[in-house]
């Protein structure tokens, strides 16, 4: 006999399938991430002396959305760290955010946490609509003196820092000094559906957007980024920029070198499903002395190293080509030119990437081809502009992430 109890049991059991697969058809995907590195001394833009009981709110531009947002946090290169708190918010305008947007983060459920050195933590997850192609504000509170800080300290996007005192809760947070750099913030990550994945941007500064306007998202993985979400039927991948300013494939100069830091800045990034490779220039300029002279092949052979590794993974990986550096004074020369074709030459014909993205061919002077157009030029004959990034991003074929979040 079928009763009312009867019906409403098998009614619970059908929605709790239909929850179940509905969890089950979800995945966290990251929409921002940047490369941390430890403050090194020397030159005052690569060092830092940290904070002292203060907040410091940090702005990310997300590349897609989603309804449930955590972030992770490192110390990678620097000493263990006490949170006293933090939250993430939609930004409003400078360092306010949007009353009503604000949500506390915990670790393990716990609203403080001190981080080993050389540690990464994921916050828990917290239930926050996530525009796509908006800014995020992540406030932090440390406590006591952190020494020097893990950072990007090429952001190219302000960061507000309190005087002394907790004030992540605050919709309009004084501000007792800026910076253009981000610190202890790795990734930002949402829950989105397991068709979504993520595209990683590798590269130096030229992938990091140095020469574009500060606080404006005029790096190319941004137009890209922006690209993709304006596809018809949106063609949902999150764009992850791991570029590092000064990153060599071969030596260590600024960060650990291409081939060390790929493991921690592209293979676990959350859904990443395809890998754009932009990194050689750094090799072939910078040497100072006999010992940094390498060879154009053992730029090949660290490229080679990185398709390996993500082919090994049935990750999808592009090669672009090597962007013109004639006329940055006093590096660039006749016979580092002949490296970036030699570097370029296999790019284009080796075969070894899934598909080439010709940046090269897109910014060159058509007149002199080892020099950038003029029209795309920063001003220092080596970083592109705002128009030379959104030239760069525009030449790429998004049908090469056609397939989605599962490659």
């Amino acid at each position: 006999m079928i009763t009312k109890s009867t019906v409403l049991t098998a009614v619970a059991f059908v929605l709790a399938g239909l929850n179940s697969q509905a969890e089950g058809n979800d995945r966290w995907v990251g929409t921002w991430s940047t490369t941390l590195v430890q403050a090194s001394p020397g030159p005052p833009q690569l060092t830092n002396t940290g904070f002292n009981n203060q907040t410091l709110r940090q702005i990310v531009h997300t590349s897609i959305g989603g309804n449930r947002v955590r972030v992770r946090l490192s110390t990678f290169g620097a000493g263990r760290l006490e949170i006293g708190s933090a939250h993430i918010a939609l930004r409003a305008t400078d360092a306010a955010i949007r009353p009503g947007s604000d949500r506390t983060l915990t670790f393990s459920n716990e609203p403080t946490l001190v981080l080993p050195a050389g540690a990464t933590v994921l916050s828990d997850p917290v239930d926050l609509d996530v525009p796509a192609l908006s800014d995020l504000a992540v406030s932090i509170f440390v406590p006591g003196n952190t020494g020097p800080a893990t950072w990007h300290f090429s952001a190219l996007e302000t960061s507000y820092v309190s005087p002394p005192g907790d004030f992540t809760s605050n919709v309009a947070m004084p501000v007792d000094s800026t910076r253009q750099a981000w610190f202890w913030l790795a990734g930002v990550e949402v829950m989105t559906s397991k068709q979504t994945g993520a595209v990683v941007a590798f590269g130096d500064s030229i992938t990091d957007g140095m020469g574009s306007t500060a606080n404006t998202n005029n790096r190319w993985p941004d137009h890209l980024a922006r690209r993709l979400q304006a596809q018809p039927g949106n063609l949902n991948i999150g764009v992850l920029n791991q570029g590092l300013a000064g990153n060599k494939v071969v030596l260590d100069i600024i960060g650990p070198n291409a081939q060390a830091r790929f493991d921690r800045d592209v293979l676990t990034q959350p859904g990443v499903t395809h890998v754009i490779v932009l990194e050689g220039n750094n090799d072939i300029l910078f040497v100072f002395d006999p010992s940094e002279d390498v060879h154009h092949n053992q730029i090949i052979e660290g490229h080679k190293q990185l398709i390996h590794r993500v082919h090994t993974l049935g990750l999808t990986i592009y090669g672009a080509t090597l962007t013109p550096f004639g006329g940055f004074a006093p590096f660039s020369t006749p016979e580092k030119e002949a490296k970036r074709q030699a570097v370029n030459h296999w790019i284009r014909t080796g075969g070894a990437y899934d598909a080439v993205i010709d940046f090269d061919a897109v910014v060159r002077d058509t007149s002199d081809p080892a020099r950038l157009r003029p029209a795309f030029d920063s001003g220092d004959h080596l970083h592109p502009n705002d128009a030379g990034y959104k030239a760069m991003a525009d030449a790429i074929d998004l049908t090469l992430f056609k397939k989605g979040g599962n490659p």
